[in-house]
């Protein structure tokens, strides 16, 4: 016994045969047209019976949608998880995080933008909402973004 399981038995070697290898059947006839001839072509058998590996299609099949019921269940969940989160949080039950008040990312009330202490001129949106043509006043300079 090796490491607790059973002991690996070889197989016969008269149980493979070139004739049951259509590649290697085309090789065994292009050597023979040349004179030529391979006694060890019989242990590359193995590697081309259908019976023990599959086919081409059949392993790429495999290789290609091997783990495709676990993930589409997981992207199921995930689908279900967010729409629960949207209905909890529409509900009020969830929250925005502890944050209140307006969106990161406006320029309502920006002071002191050089960082020298002295209140730049206040950024606001546009009249169009745009945020288009705003200027911020650092002493006698105007910076447009």
């Amino acid at each position: 016994m090796v490491f607790g399981g059973e002991k690996y038995q070889t197989p016969d070697y008269r149980i493979y045969k070139v004739e049951e290898a259509p590649e290697l059947v085309k090789v065994q006839e292009a050597l023979r047209s040349q004179g030529l001839k391979d006694p060890w072509l019989r242990n590359e058998v193995w590697r081309f019976r259908e019976c023990e590996w599959g086919t081409t299609r059949q392993g790429l099949m495999t290789f290609f949608f091997r783990g495709f019921p676990l993930g589409f269940a997981a992207f199921l969940a995930t689908i279900a998880l967010e729409g629960a989160v949207k209905y909890m949080r529409s509900r009020g039950g969830g929250g925005d995080g502890g944050h209140h008040g307006g969106g990161h990312g406006d320029f309502d009330d920006v002071r002191d933008i050089n960082g020298n202490g002295d209140d730049a001129e206040v950024l606001s949106r546009g009249e169009d909402g745009s945020g288009n043509g705003h200027k911020i006043g650092d002493g006698g300079k105007e910076y447009k973004i």
